[in-house]
């Protein structure tokens, strides 16, 4: 640890004069330039001091922006000050915008429609359930906020990071098990309400005060209407010009024509007051291995394997700016009371949202455990909401923005060994239940090495 912090301080002690000289001139300034490779080099350290301890790759960037930004404890405000730059906000949103085009390429309205029986129910109280226990804790211990902060703090529990609970499955050996395939497709039913409802209420942050129910029906009747728009077009419309497209000898064309239709509906998304989060999801969940068979192609998942180095550069500088936003300086006792309230309730709804399983034989309470980690998903709600100016002011302050981070990073730790602890107990009592002639006693699942 204490090597991490010298070579933090080194990056610090680089950037510092050059950022002082620094004048105008042509392009970024040369702070922007070496901002970026302290950024994307804490990143790595970040996340490599993470895996090593067992833990998800994401919690170690968030922690990485947490010590750049709070280097001004130290009299370094350097990085504090970069996070609020243009130039890195924006690759901070690009970064976040492919990171859930490649969430949506994972997910296709097929595989939705295979698990929505089973996963249905889960995925709905999934959503309903701790997005009312945030709004009731934030309504408690905030008052006198405006009503769209209870309903974002509420929208931020609603996630599901699917890809933490997955790597943790695929660890245990358990990802043919029937409770594996309730989580996921719960998770991925959860991304798209999930994004809804972050439609719906940055729609009613934006117009500053609550809609009456002819605009409510308005606002939500935008968003399910995008979505739905978004998969006609994908239906009907792209594979016809991926084909066409199909015929062009310059190199990338399959590349550039998924990202660009990535930013497409994200740009599309934003002009209909949406997040653009969601259309970005929109445009992966659309493009399916019809698309990419006339490139000669085999499924969807080759496009992941092009999307995916370019939001391993990009993604982290979300992460780290996210952490950089962090004033740890500013913490109260207030702010530390709703991290804690948020961190029970986005526990306690995701169990719950667990016994909505149908079908017996399925352990619910590993359902719900492995709903219950926010991961990156919970910090986008957060960071889209903190972008939300109501009155010049921004909707989720400093204080409630550390609380969301300090639930975001609770959720997270606490689900890898708590779901691998309750994986082996249950396969220990299934395997006690049914006893065999060549061992004495129960196996269990062990992580693979």
């Amino acid at each position: 640890m204490k090597s991490v912090r010298r070579v933090l301080l080194a990056l610090a002690v680089i950037c510092i004069p050059s950022m002082a000289s620094a004048s105008g001139g042509h392009g970024p300034s040369p702070e922007i330039w070496l901002g970026l490779a302290a950024i994307l080099i804490a990143a790595k350290l970040g996340a490599e001091l993470a895996i090593r301890l067992k833990q998800p790759p994401v919690l170690g960037e968030l922690c990485a922006g947490i010590v750049l930004g709070n280097l001004t404890l130290f009299g370094v405000d350097v990085f504090y000050e970069l996070a609020h730059k243009s130039t890195i906000e924006f690759l901070a949103e690009f970064g976040v915008v492919l990171l859930l085009f490649e969430v949506g390429l994972e997910s296709t309205v097929t595989e939705m429609k295979k698990v929505a029986p089973q996963s249905g129910m889960v995925a709905i109280l999934g959503v309903v359930v701790p997005m009312g226990l945030g709004y009731a804790a934030s309504y408690v211990l905030i008052p006198g906020a405006p009503q769209a902060l209870h309903l974002f703090v509420g929208a931020t529990l609603c996630a599901t990071s699917v890809g933490i609970t997955a790597r943790v499955l695929k660890d245990l050996n358990a990802m043919d098990k029937t409770e594996t395939k309730v989580i996921l497709g719960a998770a991925v039913i959860d991304d798209v309400l999930g994004l809804i409802v972050l439609a719906v209420v940055s729609a009613i942050a934006m117009q500053g005060s609550m809609p009456d129910a002819v605009g409510m029906a308005k606002i939500i009747g935008l968003a399910f209407g995008f979505l739905a728009g978004a998969l006609v077009l994908g239906m009907f419309v792209m594979p016809g010009f991926f084909k066409a497209s199909a015929k062009l000898r310059a190199p990338g064309v399959l590349a550039a024509l998924s990202i660009g239709l990535c930013l497409a509906l994200a740009g599309l998304s934003a002009l209909a007051g949406l997040a653009a989060i969601v259309g970005a999801f929109a445009a992966g969940l659309v493009l399916d291995e019809v698309h990419v068979q006339p490139f000669g192609k085999k499924s969807s998942h080759d496009l992941s394997e092009i999307v995916g180095p370019i939001v391993a550069v990009v993604a982290p500088i979300f992460f780290v700016r996210t952490g950089m936003m962090v004033e740890l300086g500013g913490i109260t006792s207030n702010a530390l009371m709703l991290a804690g309230a948020l961190s029970v309730v986005a526990v306690v709804g995701k169990l719950v949202a667990g016994w909505g399983v149908r079908g017996a034989g399925v352990d619910k309470l590993t359902i719900g455990i492995g709903m219950v980690p926010r991961g990156e998903v919970g910090l986008i709600f957060a960071n889209v909401g903190a972008a939300i100016k109501v009155n010049g002011v921004p909707l989720i302050e400093p204080g409630v923005y550390m609380a969301i981070v300090l639930m975001v990073m609770v959720t997270t730790i606490v689900t890898p060994p708590w779901l691998a602890a309750r994986i082996n107990k249950v396969s220990r009592q299934a395997a006690g239940a049914k006893p065999t002639a060549n061992s004495e006693a129960p196996p269990s699942i062990q992580p693979q090495a």
